[in-house]
């Protein structure tokens, strides 16, 4: 349902509680917005499609902010800070990493307000708890805008740290030397038939948080999560082989989550938008559904990485056939005696 279709009395909290978040009243529709800032129509519709924006018509449904923000993005481009197709891939990243952001905030928000008790349990956020949330959230605003800029500044940081350091930071069209991972719960599809649908939520975010808590901690990048899979690169064969290992270790401590199966491959990696994609990709996912439940498979690239390195145990299979791959030798990846 969307919001027009509300009651009107539902649908003016609601445009209240917005005007509180964003930090201004709507005042202009977006010919208003667009005339102010300077640009036509259709150069603002294309910035705001590429931060995820429904299209709102004739709405009075934009602040201030929302002009302030345009002539801010237009004016680097009319310096030449940026030309057109980079704004938009900024903006579009920006608006598809905050938009997850966002639900992911507001489902842990109204989380912790119903185990306080200040909210009561509802499927959504309902219209009873509509002003206690505002409240809370008014409060603690200050805070989470100050941290997402810090996490933001961090994470900036190291990516051109990681990029200087192994020479990547490539630019459109050109491909790094990556090794790629994805690990997969097991079971999950039967799991979801069986488990009641906060359980399976509550399975899901301890899988997520656990692989990425690993990931990190082995210098890896998590690429993205998918309900029970997870997505990682690492610039050295050797870190993604110790992150392979410690997802199992790690999840088999937990009796909550199944167990998980990955899939390594090295090569050559196009970065595109903060994903990843090519051949090595493919095969990195193709190796997983093929790995045993506990188990681990890499591709030769990835095995000779490793040959020599006494921490790994690499095991060869017989040759199997691999979708879009031909005939593949597989190696069963396991810890070493010189772990550390």
């Amino acid at each position: 349902m969307t919001q027009e279709n509300l009651p009107a009395e539902l649908s003016a909290k609601i445009t209240e509680i917005q005007q509180r978040i964003i930090g201004g009243r709507f005042e202009y529709t977006r010919e208003q917005v667009a005339t102010d800032a300077g640009v036509p129509l259709e150069a603002a519709r294309v910035l705001w499609r590429s931060m995820g924006y429904a299209d709102v018509g004739e709405a009075v449904a934009f602040t201030d902010e929302d002009v302030a923000a345009l002539r801010r993005m237009l004016d680097l481009v009319k310096i030449g800070e940026f030309d057109p197709d980079t704004a938009n891939d900024l903006t579009r990243a920006l608006g598809q990493s905050t938009a997850r952001l966002a639900d992911w905030q507001l489902n842990a928000f109204a989380g912790h307000l119903e185990r306080r008790g200040a909210i009561e349990p509802v499927d959504g956020l309902a219209e009873s708890t509509l002003d206690v949330f505002a409240d809370e959230l008014d409060r603690l605003l200050p805070d989470m805008e100050a941290l997402l800029v810090y996490v933001w500044r961090r994470a900036l940081a190291t990516a051109v740290a990681r990029a200087a350091a192994t020479g990547s930071g490539s630019t459109d069209g050109e491909a790094e030397l990556l090794t790629v991972g994805f690990a997969d719960m097991v079971g999950y599809t039967r799991l979801s038939r069986r488990l009641p649908e906060n359980e399976l939520a509550r399975l899901v975010q301890r899988f997520e948080a656990v692989s990425a808590d690993i990931v990190a901690a082995g210098g890896g990048r998590l690429v993205k999560t998918v309900g029970d899979e997870v997505l990682f690169v690492t610039s050295t064969t050797e870190d993604a082989a110790e992150i392979a290992i410690r997802l199992h270790e790690t999840h088999a401590e937990d009796d909550s989550v199944p167990e998980v199966r990955v899939g390594l491959a090295t090569g050559q990696v196009l970065s595109r938008m903060g994903d990843v994609f090519g051949t090595t990709v493919n095969l990195a996912s193709r190796l997983t559904a093929m790995a045993k439940p506990g188990g681990t498979l890499v591709d030769p690239q990835t095995r000779a990485h490793l040959a020599d390195d006494s921490r790994f145990v690499l095991r060869g299979q017989r040759g199997r056939p691999v979708r879009g791959f031909g005939v593949l030798r597989p190696y069963v990846l396991s810890r070493g005696v010189a772990a550390p």
